[in-house]
């Protein structure tokens, strides 16, 4: 793979770990405790939102474009020919 593809690729899935990460979070029913989903708001909690939600956005970010980029590491060195023994010795 091209290293443009590669990184936009990476950028992408990021992008959409973030966005999934933020969803599930927000549509869990803990969190939807903390932000006033009961009776008359008893409960409500938005330090949840700001002690959660940067970890949320953070490692929806970093989870997906580590396996990413592990994946493309592994790919591309799989498909490097490894140099042989007689062009080592000679070189």
């Amino acid at each position: 793979m091209k290293r443009d593809a590669v990184a936009g690729g990476g950028c992408l899935v990021s992008a959409t770990g973030v966005v999934g990460a933020v969803w599930l979070w927000g549509a869990s029913d803990r969190t939807q405790r903390h932000l006033g989903n009961e009776f008359e708001n008893n409960g409500q909690d938005f330090g949840a939102v700001l002690t959660e939600l940067p970890f949320v956005f953070l490692a929806g970010a970093l989870v997906p474009a580590v396996v990413w980029g592990l994946g493309a590491w592994l790919v591309g060195r799989r498909r490097r020919p490894e140099p042989s023994r007689d062009s080592q010795l000679h070189a």
